[in-house]
Formats: structure tokens, sequence, C-alpha cells
């Protein structure tokens, strides 16, 4: 009965895309939300669904805009990534105008954000398009080369294009970190526009999953005192805590 039930979430999900918890409570009147939860953590397991706040979104609807690679980002580490995303919206105030970046952080983010009037600059296709469902926040996509990891764009020629836009906060996520390489990417073109995107904000908040920590990727595009506000979990390590409290950045 149970097995039936999950593959029954399971088929559902694969036909909307994406349920609230009270959606399901809805279609399974007789199952308690703690049963469904279990449920949908069960699936995740499988690998069948992403959990997102209040809900679930099946893989195949992530499928449809990322490919595979991106989908398996985006289920890696989905508990910190959802503690990071609503600490950030938290941050997104009415009238603000903001650029986010096209990481698996960001794109939770995005379904995070309140429906508000805000300005949004991204280089993220899976966020625009998560963004693109809320009626009152303005999208602006920065283009470019598309690069298939992780849904995102740049070009060269973003460093012009930010030169006649203006954004107050940039909100951004690096793949890892080391005290001494400081935020590092995989792509030489992304880290150019990570450090353009860096000049043109007055706040940069970076948020950074304990996962990423000790690890070193080709390009770095910012050290420890290029940023703001460091937004992570609350697995993040004290030793690294004191190390940012002790450049003045404020860690949530």
């Amino acid at each position: 009965m149970k097995r039936e039930r999950i593959e029954e979430i399971a088929e559902i999900l694969d036909k909307r895309g994406k349920m609230t918890l009270e959606q399901l409570e809805e279609i399974f009147p007789n199952v308690s939300q703690m049963t469904l939860r279990r449920d949908l953590f069960q699936l995740e397991e499988d690998g069948r669904i992403i959990r997102i706040r209040g809900g679930a979104m099946s893989v195949k609807e992530v499928q449809k805009v990322s490919g595979e690679a991106y989908t398996k980002k985006s289920a890696l580490n989905t508990d910190a990534k959802i503690i990071i995303a609503q600490k950030a919206a938290a941050l997104i105030d009415e009238g603000s105008c903001v650029f986010i970046d096209g990481g698996t952080t960001a794109m939770y983010l995005s379904k995070e954000i309140p429906d508000r009037n805000c300005t949004i600059f991204t280089n993220g296709i899976a966020v625009a398009m998560e963004l693109a469902q809320k009626k009152n926040v303005n999208i602006t996509v920065v283009g470019g080369q598309l690069m298939k990891d992780n849904l995102s764009t740049s070009s060269p020629a973003s460093k012009d294009y930010f030169a006649l836009t203006n954004f107050e906060i940039a909100i951004v996520s690096a793949t890892a970190f080391t005290p001494e390489q400081g935020f590092s990417c995989n792509s030489q073109i992304e880290s150019d526009l990570l450090k353009s995107v860096f000049k043109k904000a007055r706040q940069v908040y970076m948020m950074l999953d304990s996962s990423k920590i000790g690890k070193i990727n080709p390009y770095t595009f910012a050290k420890i005192q290029d940023i703001d506000v460091l937004i992570t979990d609350d697995h993040f390590p004290k030793e690294y805590k004191k190390i940012f409290e002790d450049n003045n950045i404020v860690v949530m």
C-alpha cells in the first residue's frame, strides 16, 4: 500500500511538474502530512523528485529545461540549498534591483523570492524561467554563451552591458572555496562575468553551502574581502565562520 501510494505521488508529480504539500493532502485526505513528507523524502532518495519549500518538483520537470548535469547538481545538498535560499530571499526588498547568478542554489532562491515588485538581472536560464511565474518580478536575462552544466550564460560583452545597468545587490554562489584561493568556478568566462558584477554591486552576498569548503576550481573570481555577507547552512564549520567574521563579513 505504501509503495503504491509513493508510485502514485511520483506519477502525479511527473504529470503536474510540481505540487505543494497541501495539494497532495487534498489528493490523499486519509494520509497524514507527516506520512506524505516521508513519502517525499523517499522519492528524493530514489532520485525521482526534488523537494522545494512547501512541496516537491519532479526531476523530469527540471530536466525539461536543464538536462542531466544540472538536474544532478540540483539534487545535491537540497536541505542546505533551501535553507540558504530562504535566508537570501529575505534580503530582497520591495523595489530593489538585484543580480542573481545561474547556479543551482540560485534556482532554489528564485523559488523563495516573494512575488513583489523588484528587478532581477540574471545569467541563469532556469532561474529566469522560475521567476517568470511571478507576476510582479521584472526579469532581465544576461545573454552570451550557454554553459550547459549549470544552464547559465556568459559573454565577454557582459562587462559593457553592466556599464549601462544598475543593481544594488549581487547574490551569487561558488562551486568551491578555500581561504587561500577564495571563491572559484569552472569557467573563465563565468569568472570574468562575476568579477564585473562585483564591481557594479554595492553589496555582494555569497551563497555557499558547507559541502563546497576545501574544494578548488580552476578560476578564482573573488576573495573573502570582496564580499559583504556570507549566507550558509547550519553545518558551516566554526573555524571558517571565524575567518569571515575576522574580515568583518556578516555570516548568516
